[in-house]
């Protein structure tokens, strides 16, 4: 089982992978209603990938009823609500992993012992299942660094994890 937050599912529908994720992921896709309200945004680009997963319940909705337990992971860690209501979410339903490109939920979940992953770790795992071939992986790669905020360094990882380069 695997928690989203706004910012892995957003990059992941603007390289459009997240339908191959979605399609190839065995196990089930859950987010916070919050997240469901920051994606589901009418006129959004997006918006109707989101709404088409949700409505195939192949992204499950759920509410968090943790309001203290949220606040305090948001003052601990410095993240907004969403991020938090996802980590809630994650440790209450023990998910194996958190879906998160925010720098301070990436630190909360190392913090709190929940493994996680990126948009661009999930890309990389894509090509790796051959979900993908090279050429679309590295064009996907590059539309990620003009639409997210990655340091250059992890960018050139990836981008060499594809190529095959150590």
């Amino acid at each position: 089982m695997i928690v989203f937050d706004a910012s892995t599912l957003i990059l992941l529908a603007k390289i459009e992978l997240l339908d191959v994720f979605v399609s190839s992921f065995s196990g089930g896709i859950l987010i916070p209603e919050i997240i469901r309200d920051e994606v589901c945004i009418k006129g959004r680009e997006e918006t109707p990938l989101f709404t088409r997963l949700i409505e195939d319940k192949k992204i499950h909705v759920l509410k968090v009823k943790a309001d203290k337990a949220i606040r305090k992971i948001m003052d601990d860690f410095h993240v907004a609500e969403g991020e938090a209501a996802a980590i809630i979410l994650a440790l209450d339903k023990k998910a194996s992993l958190v879906a998160t490109d925010d720098r301070n939920a990436i630190r909360a979940c190392k913090a709190l012992k929940l493994d996680f992953t990126t948009a661009a770790a999930v890309l990389i795992r894509a090509f790796e299942k051959n979900l993908i071939d090279k050429t679309e992986a590295l064009s996907k790669i590059q539309k990620l660094e003009s639409v997210a905020r990655y340091n250059r360094a992890i960018i050139e990882e990836a981008k060499k994890l594809i190529e095959g380069g150590d």
